[in-house]
């Protein structure tokens, strides 16, 4: 009876105490911090509603959340409002305010260090900071349903990002709203990341990738950015069921990315590409739509075995913009894709024109090459050549051949709330804004 009173008596003090719940109110500066501090691993801290001034570094597992009303952590202006230093963490529904503006040194409204694994960010509002969420180095974070809405510096490239994900491998963001600033997600040198269903508005970039490879960007609506998704240095990246709506600049773009599925997204109206390659390779590109772009796709600098099958391209001033002298072949398997200006017929009914489809001739590449040839776009000459080539295509130069063009093309559907966003967007790119940006400059981070 003693040898078992002992062994339940130890087998009691060897389980972990159980997490206890604190309830703290507003106080002077520092006193949160004095609450953490204090706290044991697993504590759940409760903030009444009110202002807790002063900048916070969490060292401890614990949660910190709101019971009711608006608790708001205010940084003051100093370095980063709060810092996430130790392992399973969590921050839910608080308001993250008042981080500096120190470019240098990352300040942000909520910093995950290296080695802050397991960090979950969710249902907060962070607002007016450098950097909304900075993911930087801590593995397997979740970034969910927050609202992050950045600041408005003169200069874009003095702003932050939204979420900036620097080498955290498995983080998952998805959910959240992202408005102003620079980049709504920004990923550097990462891995195996998820960014999925977030909106973002107002911004230079929705999504941009540097050397993060595996990832998944799924869901995502990018609305009157400059930029929707731009996929730079980054393979075996998915890239799927996302809307740019009134991008100004690109609504994808792939740059030096390879191995990469871009498929059933909706690219709409504004853009000057609805897609742009730029030396990537092997990339599987199928059932997307390019609609009211300047250019549909613009295919360059020596882009090979690229697959494009399953897309529509509806109502784009240019189609494809090809700049090489191979002749390119954009169908697969025996289906193409749909082209609004391409006058077709089925007749066997088989849902494939009868006519193969190409959107360049040669007169095209002279333009591309010599634009002040448009001046002579009406002169009978030019039009003699463009009729000799279409009924001689032996005589056409080389360039996008779709043998097998769709009769009809694939439809993305947008939901309504969107397509109000969609419409107070419009039109806001007509007095030639660009800020510091230039689309063109691959360095410009």
């Amino acid at each position: 009876m003693v040898r078992l009173l002992v062994l339940a008596v130890l087998l009691t003090l060897s389980l972990p105490l159980a997490a206890a719940e604190r309830r703290l109110a507003p106080g002077a500066p520092g006193d949160l911090q004095t609450a953490i501090a204090g706290a044991s691993p697993g504590d759940v801290l409760i903030l009444a509603p009110g202002r807790y001034p002063g900048a916070l570094r969490i060292d401890v597992p614990v949660t910190l959340t709101a019971e009711g009303g608006e608790a708001i952590i205010d940084g003051l202006g100093q370095g980063t409002a709060v810092e996430i230093a130790a392992e399973d963490v969590t921050i839910r529904g608080l308001t993250v305010t008042g981080s500096g503006m120190s470019s240098k040194d990352l300040d942000a409204g909520i910093k995950i260090l290296r080695k802050a694994h397991r960090a979950v960010i969710t249902h907060n509002r962070v607002l007016g900071n450098l950097h909304g969420i900075d993911i930087h180095g801590g593995h397997d974070a979740l970034v969910a349903h927050n609202e992050i809405v950045g600041t408005l510096q003169p200069r874009l490239n003095d702003r932050g990002n939204g979420i900036y994900v620097w080498n955290s491998p498995g983080a998952v963001v998805e959910g959240n709203s992202v408005r102003y600033g620079r980049d709504g997600i920004f990923a550097n040198t990462s891995k195996k990341n998820v960014f999925r269903n977030n909106i973002f508005r107002d911004l230079r970039f929705a999504v941009h990738y540097m050397h993060t490879h595996n990832s998944e960007v799924i869901g995502n609506v990018s609305i009157g950015n400059r930029l929707g998704y731009a996929i730079m240095y980054s393979n075996r990246v998915v890239v799927r069921d996302n809307l740019s709506l009134g991008d100004r600049n690109h609504g994808v773009m792939l740059n030096f990315s390879n191995n990469t599925d871009v498929a059933n997204n909706l690219v709409r109206g504004g853009s000057e590409k609805c897609l742009f390659i730029y030396n990537a390779h092997k990339n599987l590109i199928y059932d997307n739509r390019f609609e009211g772009c300047d250019i549909g796709i613009h295919f360059t600098a020596g882009s090979e075995r690229n697959v494009l099958t399953g897309n529509a391209f509806i109502g784009n001033r240019e189609q494809v913009r090809y700049v090489g002298t191979k002749t390119v072949e954009w169908s697969h398997e025996g289906a193409g894709n749909y082209w609004s200006d391409h006058p077709a017929y089925d007749l066997n009914g088989d849902g494939a024109a009868d006519n193969v489809f190409r959107p360049n001739d040669l007169m095209d590449h002279i333009l591309w090459s010599q634009p002040a040839a448009a001046l002579l776009l009406g002169a009978p000459a030019v039009q003699l050549v463009r009729w000799s080539q279409s009924s001689f295509p032996a005589t056409l130069p080389g360039g996008v051949v779709d043998s097998h063009p769709a009769m009809t093309p694939v439809t993305i559907p947008v939901p309504d709330a969107l397509l109000a966003l969609e419409a107070a967007a419009a039109g806001r790119w007509d007095e030639g804004d660009q800020d510091d940006f230039d689309p063109e400059n691959f360095n410009a981070h």
